[in-house]
């Protein structure tokens, strides 16, 4: 049976812990109401130039603007790039092995008997998918930390420069989606070759510009403004993740001390009561 200075030392360490587990919740929470502003801010743009996107690619559907454009370009898929967007840090809960596990899945399910590659973004899924086995094309790390449109920018070039060489024949993202504080939900989108609506939209636009110059500039835009928007999703349901396992901790460590300052009121008691029973039996042996 532990004595009861076992039991206030074990008390104190899951007080420190849980003192841990708040501040780090409470920095979640600060971090988290920043990165879902810039989630809502990012969304109606990246929405817009989808709409626009679909308009200038349904004028040129079936022209030679839009099938001399390699972003467009579809060819067998037997060579894919899978980018997972994942945290650098841990104490998330299953943040990162849902997302490793959902991009996972899509490599051995979907692309199975294809050449597959992970571009890794966060320590999380290198480690991951490096110790599976996996060919790791490119490591960027920090970058959820803070993100930026010049880091989203600079992968999206290489993964597009790499594409138009015909090394790879097609790119996903494999990503956390925000949904609410709550709910974080991995999903795979593909970016390369631009997946266009069958329909091209219902605007109609006047050209200044030849629509094959609008492509060519639209395309690489909107694969730079895809990768950044799915690193601020993922940034936005780390936090919320982290805030929420973070107050489950801090619930659990209360229910620990609860539960060994019953214990140890329950052994102070009965060293009480034998103290008390030798003293009247040393007394009674006395008489």
């Amino acid at each position: 049976m532990p004595s009861l200075i076992d039991f206030r030392r074990r008390i104190r360490s899951v007080k420190n812990t849980q003192q841990i587990t708040k501040a780090m919740k409470m920095v979640s929470a600060a971090k988290l109401r920043r990165a879902q502003d810039a989630v809502i801010a990012a969304r109606p743009f990246g929405n817009s130039l989808k709409a626009m996107l679909a308009n200038v690619a349904g004028a040129a559907k079936g022209t030679d603007a839009a099938s001399g454009n390699p972003l467009l370009a579809e060819r067998d898929e037997n060579r894919a790039l899978v980018i997972v967007v994942s945290a650098d840090r841990g104490l998330s809960g299953a943040f990162s092995t849902n997302l490793n596990k959902a991009a996972q899945r899509f490599c051995v399910e979907d692309k199975n008997g294809k050449t597959v590659e992970i571009e890794a973004i966060g320590k999380k899924a290198r480690d991951y998918f490096r110790r599976r086995g996996y060919t790791i094309a490119g490591e960027t790390l920090g970058v959820t930390r803070g993100p930026k449109y010049a880091d989203a920018a600079k992968i999206a070039r290489k993964v597009i420069e790499r594409y138009e060489k015909g090394e790879i024949d097609s790119v996903y993202i494999a990503y956390n989606e925000f949904k609410s504080v709550a709910t974080q939900k991995p999903d795979v989108i593909q970016v390369l070759p631009v997946p266009l609506p069958q329909d091209g939209g219902s605007t109609d636009y006047l050209y200044e510009q030849p629509v094959g110059q609008l492509l060519a500039t639209l395309l690489p835009r909107y694969v730079e403004t895809i990768l950044f928007r799915t690193i601020l999703e993922s940034t936005a349901a780390e936090h919320a993740a982290r805030m929420t396992a973070m107050d489950a901790a801090s619930s659990n460590a209360a229910d620990v001390i609860e539960k060994l300052t019953l214990y140890m009121n329950r052994v102070r008691q009965a060293s009480i009561t034998r103290e008390i029973i030798e003293v009247v039996s040393g007394a009674s042996a006395l008489d």
